[in-house]
């Protein structure tokens, strides 16, 4: 055999070696020699095996790739499945607050010609940012803020890129701790060894990256899983590296360890026999932090001593807000910012079922299970008030268990936004049903409908009164506080005015509060709620779901009130003229006389004369006569004039015209034409 004929056999030798290497290329390296990685700008291969990206200066751009290409498509039109795991570890400088990051990349060329520094990490520019010509894919694990506001805006983030900047997905860099989905945050600029995992399905299109502490098992939730089509942005020939940069704010970036592996798991990291990198700052670096540290325990010091001396106001504000932590530790879970801005559009205005003097109620989709919530955003301004109410929201409604009261799944603090999260309600309000004014204002309630409602807020009711371990007062009962399901069930909610106390004794709360409409008249005096002003409310709402109309009208020249109304129509003559003309005939006599005879008798000015709520569940059941109706004949019907007697012997009417006679008396064809 001629020489020429051992030169072709060797030339076809070497091109099929290549061809299975770039099939099944699989490399280990714990430390790095300088065969092991092709480097460039500041990259360099430190004495202890370390690669090292860029030093703690500014304006550096370092990258190095493995020198062999990756084969991506194997002959199909699938990007190939590939993983690979690494370590790396960032050493900030603390006087420019560190900067910016590095990336892992799959490239066409072993290099980024003309790429700049700061935000674009050493791989893209400013005029092909973005292009789809660049054919690159990288996964950024980024420590600065600023590139891009949408979606970098927690400059401790990992981000998918494709081609560009912009992630396609981004999270603040966290991990699920022990096994657990508890997610713990992972400080990437900590200078601190820190483990990553990237890896690519190529058959489902499925890229998940994952991130944890040096001392940590790999977590079993990714921190990023996205599905991807790597297929229309990699070329079939490719190389993977790494590209850090550093500009006004610098950092010092290192690999560590690196494992890479295509159509199959990268193998795991001898984590022992990884170089180290020595966590050293310079000494006037140091001296500062000391200064910086003693500034601060002595101003500490300072602060302590003044609240020690501090007035009793100040001291209170304190440790109420002690008192907040407190109950955050019992109560139910505490969701995340970000997953509560993801279920709401970014509490979008679109997404508002409700609003109130406290804020607005979005609806949401948690896409961590798909289920429907209500979150209730509270406008607190960070004020003391605001954070009363979100505290007593909590504490009273988060261990609060009932079928006829709103279920609290959770709640979140950020910044100033206080978030209440509780189970969502599909048919809205009662009282956008009654008046028919919300996006489901086709349904019309009908008796057996309104009657079932009146029933399950009385078994609420009595529930907080009567029957948890606290006494519950609501102090805010009305129509738009009860919500119903789509079973038609009523859910009373919205404990943002509640208020707890032991059994057997009385409210010390001092303050009015409620709505007009609905206060009973001894709190405008007293200032004290109790149950019996809850009864009040209630009897208040029994009048309007009988009636059809609320509390309240604001008239040219007066007010038009609902209990005055009623009252006169049962003098006049027939007290059926109060019910809600839509109704027509279609309820049952018997129940309406309940319902208008027990609202008057409720809302009775006299504290003393109100029943309680089990007896106001025992009229509505018909286990007891209601005292208006007791002595009259069952025999035959009930008689106009005997229930009028009867409500005039109870001195209903009388003390309700005289406690509103600063309104003026109301007509039945006033109130008819005027509402």
């Amino acid at each position: 055999m001629d020489l020429s004929s051992h030169l072709l056999i060797l030339c076809l030798i070497i091109l099929c070696n290549s061809f299975l290497i770039s099939q099944s290329l699989e490399f280990v390296y714990s430390g790095f020699n300088a065969s092991d990685v092709t480097v460039g700008g500041s990259a360099s291969i430190e004495a202890s095996g370390a690669l090292k990206l860029t030093d703690k200066a500014p304006n550096l751009i370092g990258h190095a790739f493995h020198p062999n290409s990756i084969s991506m498509f194997n002959n199909s039109t699938n990007a190939s499945s590939f993983s690979t795991c690494f370590v790396f570890q960032i050493l900030p400088d603390y006087a420019s607050r560190g900067g910016f990051g590095f990336a892992f990349t799959l490239s066409p060329t072993p290099g980024f010609p003309g790429a700049e520094g700061d935000h674009y990490l050493g791989i893209f520019n400013s005029t092909n940012d973005m292009n789809s010509t660049n054919h690159i894919f990288l996964v950024e694990f980024d420590t600065v803020n600023g590139y891009n506001e949408e979606s970098d805006t927690d400059g401790n983030h990992v981000g998918i890129n494709l081609n560009g900047m912009k992630p396609i997905a981004a999270d603040s860099a966290t991990y699920s701790k022990n096994g657990t989905r508890a997610e713990e945050e992972v400080i990437l600029e900590s200078g601190e060894p820190i483990q990553a995992w990237i890896e690519y399905d190529g058959l489902k299109k499925v890229l998940n990256v994952t991130v944890a502490p040096i001392n940590s098992s790999k977590p079993i939730e990714p921190l990023l899983s996205e599905h991807v089509d790597l297929s229309n942005v990699v070329k079939d020939q490719m190389y993977a590296g790494f590209s850090a940069a550093t500009g006004k704010k610098f950092s010092a970036h290192y690999i560590l360890g690196w494992s890479f592996k295509l159509n199959g798991t990268a193998d795991p990291l001898d984590i022992d026999r990884l170089p180290v990198v020595p966590n050293v700052e310079p000494s006037s670096t140091s001296n500062d932090k000391l200064k910086k540290a003693l500034i601060a325990t002595f101003s500490v010091m300072i602060f302590l001593l003044l609240i020690a001396l501090g007035s009793i106001l100040v001291y209170r504000r304190v440790t109420k807000f002690e008192h907040l932590e407190d109950w955050e530790r019992e109560c139910p879970r505490r969701f995340r910012y970000r997953d509560l801005y993801k279920a709401t559009k970014g509490f979008k205005e679109s997404e508002i079922i409700g609003t109130g003097g406290f804020g607005a109620v979005f609806r949401g989709v948690l896409h961590t299970n798909g289920s429907e919530v209500a979150v209730k955003k509270i406008m607190s301004n960070n004020s003391l008030q605001g954070l009363r109410e979100f505290a007593a929201e909590i504490e009273s409604l988060g261990r609060l268990r009932h079928k006829n009261l709103v279920n609290l799944q959770g709640w979140c603090k950020h910044k100033k936004d206080l978030l209440i999260v509780y189970d969502y309600v599909a048919n809205g309000s009662l009282d956008s049903l009654l008046y028919n004014n919300s996006k489901n204002g086709n349904i019309f309630l009908n008796w057996e409908q309104r009657f079932n409602i009146i029933k399950g807020i009385a078994s609420g009711l009595l529930y907080l009164h009567e029957e948890w371990e606290q006494v519950v007062i609501h102090r805010d009962v009305k129509s738009s506080n009860v919500l119903i399901d789509a079973e038609m069930n009523a859910r009373l909610g919205d404990f943002g005015l509640a208020r707890l106390y032991d059994h057997g004794k009385n409210s010390h709360t001092t303050n009015v509060v409620g709505t007009i409409g609905y206060i009973a008249p001894e709190l405008t005096r007293t200032g004290k709620a109790s149950a019996s002003t809850d009864v009040f409310a209630f009897g208040i709402l029994l009048l309007e779901v009988a009636c059809g109309r609320a509390p309240v009208v604001c008239e040219t020249a007066r007010n038009m009130i609902l209990v005055d109304w009623v009252v006169e129509c049962m003098q006049v003559g027939n007290i059926y003229d109060a019910v809600d003309a839509r109704l027509g005939s279609n309820y049952v006599n018997e129940e309406m006389e309940i319902v208008l005879g027990l609202g008057l008798l409720c809302s009775h000015p006299k504290a003393e004369a109100r029943p309680n709520m089990r007896q106001v569940i025992r009229y509505l059941n018909g286990d007891e006569v209601l005292p208006v109706f007791d002595k009259l004949s069952s025999a035959g019907s009930r008689r106009v004039d005997e229930i009028t007697s009867r409500f005039l012997s109870l001195g209903l009417s009388e003390s309700i015209i005289n406690s509103s006679s600063s309104v003026g008396r109301i007509s039945t064809s006033s109130f008819h034409s005027g509402r």
